[in-house]
């Protein structure tokens, strides 16, 4: 036996509950119930508890030994008998006093005729076991109990009985309706009725005394490491895990004590929402249903709990200092923790698309780096991100130093290397704003725009639809093709274009306002033309949505300037002029003059609504493919979000009838195919088929219950109800029957039914100008017969 001397601070339990089934060759879940309590002391698997508790384990023996044998005696009075039918023994006795009660047959019937009573002998059987229980041997006592329950009419010799047997002269409407003594004196009534009741009584004692000292052994038994001693070691249950399913597939949540609040929360998925200990039990305990525990979590709960919530950490501190502030100083920090927001959402979303492009692209990364571009806009808008400047810096480092250790060795020999390295070392750690000989670059001025560009910068041409050949600098900061390439971008760069004169004329202030005005009217024209089948003006620029969707005008403008603020305007001079103006009219707009949390939402209305249509034309897509079953995850999210923007009006969404069109045409052509997989009485066809059912059909028929359904909706769900309801009028297997009565009523039923749909897979985020392109195709190929196919 084995003692623990130290314990860890949190006790993890797994519980065994799937098992290989060795005749069907695949692993089973084990459904039995497993009770566990909310607190459990360690005490008594301590080493230094070990006497204590060998001492009362062996009491513990004595007392299982003792209620064993209680038991066997209780047995002998609920299973009385000698045959193989055993009955309670006061029920046998309490039977015997109902029939010496019931009312004699002879009463009811008086004008019985004498050879009705000759064979009364036979009938004293009962009387004659009951007598026999006190007699010492087996004939005498019979003899003797005849002699004294017998009538009268028994004394004829029984020649005479045997030769009367029971004869036909009793009809069958003269049998008595139910057992009774045919004859019966008041005194053997009284005398049958006070034994018997007297013995029930005992009995009944008897066994209310074994059930008393059974109930009084066990307790003491589970009172028995209720001792002081033995609770000092208190391990409190904090998580446990739960598994939904079956050993192949399933759900999975879990139950977390909220220590702070005294409140169980459960975790489903994105869900979290209170709960109680009789839901914990319900979930956990198994036994009734296939959802149970597969893991228990216990808490040393004598250690200090750590409080996030309670605790005064730093976020909370400078949250209070926050709330001191003025309102126009919160409106600047709320304002200002956005602008970071967007920055890490656009940082990131342009790494997730280059990542491909990294290893391709660093040699001249780290050639824009060795031509030290200007250090104003780099460390002024955050071009790039710092650890990957420090990567790239690194890296050339190391290879430079590489080199020069490898040429002094071939020159001088180890010593000859040796030095390299130290003269190398002391260059490490200068700083990017100083050169190797100590002179430090001055940020061109506003007015030698054209000497400050390098006289070895080189400039290359870029075609850009709708837009041109442009000139972009060698040393362009910030340029990004792919964004270049957007509908946004290029309406830019065309109103740049537009205000070259005012700009060489007036400045770069000027020139800002022009191109402005230029990109806003172009835009306000564009909102106002009629969309076709085949194109949404709103994806191709986020101002279009704003003015269909009378979004106000600070909002507009505000949206509208930092398109000209943006770091990917870097391709010549006046471009570069024009972003810094832009950059800083950004900057002069306060608290007062713009409401944050409303131009964050609006922002977060579009981004939805881009999402709403990249899952859309990625359902249509895959639907024309007869990938019906990734179709319908798509369109079932893209209605749903799509269905949240509606609420805020009408132009908010994209056509909702679309969208509601091929999602009943996935899920009739899903339900077809379940159910051709549930005729083929294949097993791991039918699994496939019922899956479908599962995880699909019988969610999104909920999602569409819930929703506002309309009469095509409803139309497409009775024929799937009815195609499945067929079956049961037919003669089928009998798993099959099963597997239908398993579903059948969630088909027809799902208002019960807990949401679990799998999100489809995240897509990248189409550029505006593939967007837009891709809708024409999508919606121009849904009217034909021919597959899209979009590169």
């Amino acid at each position: 036996m084995r003692w623990f001397t130290k314990l860890p601070p949190v006790l993890t339990f797994e519980l065994s509950r799937f098992e290989f089934n060795q005749s069907l060759g695949q692993p089973e879940k084990i459904h039995n119930k497993l009770e566990f309590p909310q607190i459990i002391y360690m005490d008594r698997y301590m080493y230094k508890s070990k006497e204590l508790i060998r001492s009362k384990r062996e009491c513990i023996r004595k007392l299982k030994e003792e209620i064993k044998v209680l038991q066997q005696k209780l047995e002998r009075y609920v299973k009385y008998g000698s045959g193989p039918a055993r009955f309670p023994l006061p029920d046998m006795l309490k039977y015997v006093i109902e029939f010496a009660s019931t009312k004699p047959a002879s009463e009811s019937s008086t004008s019985q005729s004498d050879h009705v009573t000759l064979p009364l002998s036979s009938v004293h059987c009962p009387v004659s076991d009951l007598a026999s229980k006190e007699s010492t041997s087996e004939e005498s006592p019979s003899q003797d109990v005849e002699g004294t329950f017998s009538s009268p009419e028994d004394s004829l010799p029984k020649s005479k009985a045997m030769n009367k047997p029971f004869t036909s002269s009793r009809s069958s409407m003269e049998m008595p309706a139910q057992p009774a003594p045919r004859t019966v004196t008041e005194d053997e009534i009284n005398f049958v009725k006070t034994c018997l009741q007297r013995w029930r009584s005992e009995i009944e004692q008897d066994i209310q005394d074994l059930k008393n000292c059974i109930a009084s052994t066990t307790q003491t038994i589970e009172q028995m490491y209720c001792d002081p001693l033995l609770r000092q070691v208190p391990y409190r249950l904090h998580a446990v895990l739960v598994h939904e399913g079956q050993a192949n597939a399933g759900h999975y949540w879990a139950y977390i004590y909220n220590q702070p609040r005294q409140v169980w929360l459960k975790y489903n998925d994105i869900s979290v929402t209170e709960s109680s200990w009789e839901e914990l039990e319900r979930d956990s305990y198994g036994g009734l249903r296939n959802v149970s525990a597969y893991c228990l979590m216990y808490i040393n709960d004598k250690l200090p709990h750590f409080n996030a919530e309670a605790a005064p950490i730093e976020s909370d501190q400078m949250l209070g200092e926050v709330d001191a502030l003025s309102v126009e100083l919160k409106h600047y920090i709320q304002e200002d923790n956005w602008r970071f927001e967007q920055e890490v959402e656009e940082w990131e979303e342009e790494q997730s698309c280059k990542i491909p492009q990294m290893e391709s692209s660093s040699s001249s990364v780290s050639q824009d780096f060795s031509t030290s571009p200007e250090p104003s806009v780099a460390s002024s808008h955050g071009v790039r991100c710092l650890s990957s400047e420090h990567a790239v810096i690194a890296k050339e480092q190391t290879a430079q130093a590489i080199a020069n250790t490898a040429h002094a060795y071939e020159r001088g020999g180890v010593e000859a290397a040796l030095n390299e390295l130290q003269e190398v070392e002391p260059e490490k750690p200068m700083s990017p704003e100083t050169n190797p000989a100590g002179q430090t670059e001055q940020p061109p001025k506003a007015g030698d725009t054209e000497s400050a560009a390098q006289p070895d910068s080189e400039a290359s041409e870029v075609e850009i639809p709708s837009v041109g050949r442009i000139l972009v600098r060698a040393d362009a900061d910030g340029y990004d093709e792919e964004v270049m390439l957007s509908p946004a971008m290029q309406g830019v760069i065309l109103a740049i274009a537009k205000a070259r004169q005012t700009f060489d004329r007036d400045g770069s202030e000027a020139g800002l306002i022009k191109a402005f005005h230029e990109e806003y009217s172009r835009l306000y024209q564009l909102a106002k033309e009629t969309p076709t089948a085949h194109s949404d003006p709103r994806l191709q620029h986020v101002l279009v949505y704003f003015f269909q969707n009378e979004a106000p005008k600070r909002v507009v403008e505000r949206t509208l300037l930092e398109q000209f603020a943006d770091k990917n305007l870097s391709y010549d001079e006046r471009s570069i002029s024009i972003m810094k103006v832009a950059q800083a009219k950004l900057q002069e707009i306060g608290p007062e003059d713009m409401n944050m949390e409303e131009y964050k939402k609006w922002h977060e209305d579009y981004s939805l609504f881009r999402k709403v249509s990249v899952y859309l034309l990625t359902g249509l897509e895959l639907y024309q493919k007869g990938k019906y079953q990734e179709a319908l995850s798509y369109l079932v999210y893209a209605y749903q979000s799509n269905a949240a923007l509606l609420t805020k009006g009408p132009r908010r969404g994209v056509k909702e009838s679309v969208i509601a069109l091929y999602r009943r045409k996935c899920l009739l052509e899903l339900n077809a195919k379940a159910a051709s997989l549930f005729e083929t009485n294949d097993d791991h066809s039918v699994t496939e088929g019922i899956n479908v059912m599962n995880e699909l059909i019988i969610p999104c028929i909920h999602l569409i219950i819930n929703n506002d359904i309309s009469k095509d909706d409803l139309h497409a769900i009775e024929i799937m109800r009815n195609h499945w309801c067929s079956y049961l009028g037919q003669d089928i297997a009998e798993n099959l029957q099963l597997c239908l009565g398993e579903f059948l009523p969630r088909l027809l039923d799902p208002s019960a039914e807990i949401i679990v749909l799998k999100e489809p897979p995240t897509i990248r985020p189409n550029s505006p100008y593939d967007l837009c392109s891709r809708f024409a195709a999508v919606m121009e190929s849904i009217q034909g017969v021919s597959t899209v196919t979009v590169k």
